[in-house]
């Protein structure tokens, strides 16, 4: 029961050994509520064991998986779990699905890698006996996707969704567009995804989601217990929409469509009611599409623009979020602009310190750390990755793994921290996997330190936990990186 990532806050293997063993009898019983999650559980088991486990109601017959809504500690919280295995059986309790789902995940970790497989296999199927609670260290456990510099297809981000799942992440960023590509539709706005989303890094053909793929992403994602947060940056990284419409420039000329990378040169126009008059429809919608609670705002690098004309900017745009019953969150620049309270800042910077974060912490701004040489899932691993960037430095596992979200930044107390998160920024990726790839070994290692208590940090136990997920990834057809500093 030790192998598990992120590693549980108690496990108690059972001091007689044993554990139960699935068969083509075990039956999945869910209680009120636990329906959902019971069929997911069995979605995954079903293709290798090819077993029927049939998913029923209140079973009586003991012997089977049980998943039960009901009153755990309440230490546990909304996201905790207790998971109970002995040789008659497997009792899984939470309070609400979101922790019973948690707790699936580290049940299919406790089955054999080929547990993933999709075609059947060869059992046993055991599962080890003894006992496990466990619950988050942060609310906020998130991974971004870069949809922008490349587009990714609606099954590619399916795909990145189910694997973000296994490893108890709940917020999917998505970063729908930047000077290379506008990535969703916008009614009344036909222009920003028929010529802003013709093209992408290196001039590909881009792509965009319709508004009703959009909500499929974002269903698919509330089934696995992710929210998805939508990005449209502002006021730069906007060449897109600027090259789509010449009424956002200052200067009513649309430039030509973008497809290379340098970052800093676009800015929508300031001073014409337009731009906000599109910011309202670009908003409103997107905050109709997603029904969690954050909607992103972006706000980096707009070197194009004075902070005078960034803070004169973000007072119009801000009090639009806050009319669409979201919370605005942005990089920690947007910092600038004295955003509400309710406004949570991504630090993304590259040093421990940092003067305009420790201020908004202190001004009660939620933070959200996804400093670039650690949580940046783009940056290469070392000199001879072929992929990735490398501004930030390289990133390693033990980089990834080896640093303390509430510890980080100086001066920001742990109380501040919302959470973590490991942007993906796709300039250098085309398919999923390429995205696998940057991903896998490194996420794990920030969903680690996004669930997992601190007391529980450490980097020999991690890398041997790490190894064994390399079968699974195997069984499920990743394209992980064989990291030198990993026993695999």
């Amino acid at each position: 029961m030790t192998q598990v990532i992120p590693a549980p806050v108690s496990v108690t293997p059972d001091r007689h050994g044993g554990g139960f063993e699935l068969s083509r009898d075990t039956v999945i019983s869910t209680g009120r509520g636990a329906r959902g999650v019971g069929e997911y559980l069995a979605g995954v088991l079903r293709p290798s064991t090819g077993y029927r486990l049939p998913v029923v109601t209140d079973h009586r017959g003991g012997g089977g998986i049980t998943l039960s809504l009901g009153y755990v500690p309440p230490s546990l919280g909304n996201e905790g779990y207790e998971l109970t295995v002995t040789r008659h059986g497997v009792a899984l309790k939470a309070r609400t699905s979101a922790g019973l789902f948690s707790g699936v995940q580290t049940l299919r970790q406790l089955l054999p890698a080929k547990v993933e497989s999709r075609t059947r296999q060869r059992g046993p199927w055991t599962v080890q006996a003894g006992r496990i609670v466990d619950y988050p260290r942060f609310a906020y456990r998130g991974a971004m996707l870069d949809v922008a510099r490349h587009f990714f297809s609606p099954t590619e981000v399916k795909t990145y969704i189910d694997q973000l799942a296994m490893y108890k992440i709940n917020h999917l960023h998505l970063h729908l567009a930047d000077d290379q590509g506008w990535r969703i539709e916008i009614e009344g706005w036909p222009r920003l995804t028929e010529y802003g989303g013709s093209t992408e890094v290196g001039g590909g053909p881009g792509g965009y989601y319709t508004q009703a793929q959009f909500r499929d992403l974002v269903a698919y994602a509330a089934a696995r217990h992710i929210t998805i947060v939508p990005e449209i940056d502002l006021p730069g990284h906007t060449n897109a929409a600027l090259a789509s419409y010449a009424e956002l420039n200052c200067d009513g000329v649309a430039p030509p469509l973008y497809t290379g990378i340098e970052v800093g040169f676009s800015s929508l126009c300031i001073d014409k009611d337009t731009t906000y008059d599109f910011l309202q429809d670009v908003i409103s919608q997107l905050a109709r599409l997603t029904p969690g609670p954050y909607l992103h705002i972006g706000g980096d690098e707009a070197h194009s623009t004075t902070d005078e004309d960034f803070v004169k900017f973000f007072d119009r745009v801000f009090p639009i979020v806050e009319a669409t019953g979201k919370r605005a969150v942005g990089w920690h620049e947007f910092l600038k602009a004295t955003p509400p309270t309710s406004g949570v800042a991504q630090f993304w910077g590259t040093t421990t310190s940092n003067d305009l974060v420790v201020d908004g912490a202190a001004a009660g701004n939620k933070i959200l750390m996804s400093p670039a040489n650690k949580a940046y899932l783009d940056m290469k691993y070392d000199a001879n990755t072929p992929l990735g960037l490398s501004w930030a430095g390289f990133t390693e596992v033990d980089d990834a793994y080896d640093w303390n979200p509430g510890a980080y930044v100086e001066n920001v107390p742990e109380s501040a921290v919302l959470g973590v998160e490991a942007p993906l920024w796709s300039e250098t990726l085309e398919n999923i996997d390429n995205i696998e790839f940057m991903a896998f070994p490194r996420l794990p290692a920030i969903a680690e330190l996004a669930w997992s208590p601190w007391s529980t940090h450490d980097w020999q136990s991690f890398r041997s936990r790490l190894a064994e997920q390399g079968p699974r990834w195997e069984a499920m057809g990743v394209d992980f990186y064989r990291s030198p500093q990993i026993p695999w």
